[in-house]
């Protein structure tokens, strides 16, 4: 399979989008390309990536994203592989709101399975397009912010940007920029 790949500057450190015409396949962090391209190999076997520029389709909803416009990507088409159980849990993430986060038990009951939280852990962690299937919104069962594939900075710093405008203080940095700064 050939697909293309771009990358682009964001707030949370060099972003890849792999993508076949105006359809996302993938979006990691530069820092975790090993990680994106293991799971491209566990989706679709031999992947070739070839670099070209992203669409718009694909880029502007993800600038507007960044600059506070948190639905623009919902317009973003993708198409994964995994299982029918995975793509399931990955079709309820783009479900939860921005600004709103869900545990893990709460999204297993959501697609059917009460019992699978932790069945519904491992599909969010093998997610393969990060920020537009928001695997960061899913929370611990005691709201603990557990793991994010692209680090927990990154996590704390979407769940932060993405909530309303009111609730932070003008001109305080919010805890994401905090805590990434800190590991910068």
């Amino acid at each position: 399979m050939l697909l293309s790949i771009d990358r682009i500057p964001s707030p949370v450190g060099e972003i890849l989008l792999v993508f076949e015409g105006n359809i996302l396949r993938a979006l990691d962090f530069h820092d975790y390309e090993t990680r994106m391209r293991r799971l491209l190999s566990l989706h679709y076997g031999a992947a070739a990536l070839q670099p070209e520029p992203a669409p718009k389709a694909l880029r502007d909803p993800l600038d507007r994203y960044f600059a506070g416009d948190f639905r623009a990507i919902d317009k973003i088409k993708t198409k994964t592989g995994g299982t029918e159980f995975q793509r399931q849990v990955w079709a309820a993430l783009r479900d939860i709101p921005a600004g709103e986060t869900l545990g893990y038990g709460k999204l297993a009951v959501r697609i059917g399975r009460p019992n699978a939280s932790r069945a519904v852990g491992a599909a969010n962690g093998a997610n393969p397009i990060a920020i537009v299937v928001p695997c960061h919104r899913v929370i611990g069962a005691s709201a603990a912010l557990t793991g994010y594939g692209g680090g927990l900075p990154r996590k704390v710093w979407l769940l932060d940007h993405e909530k309303p405008a009111m609730t932070r203080q003008p001109g305080l940095p919010g805890l994401g920029e905090a805590l990434l700064s800190s590991v910068a």
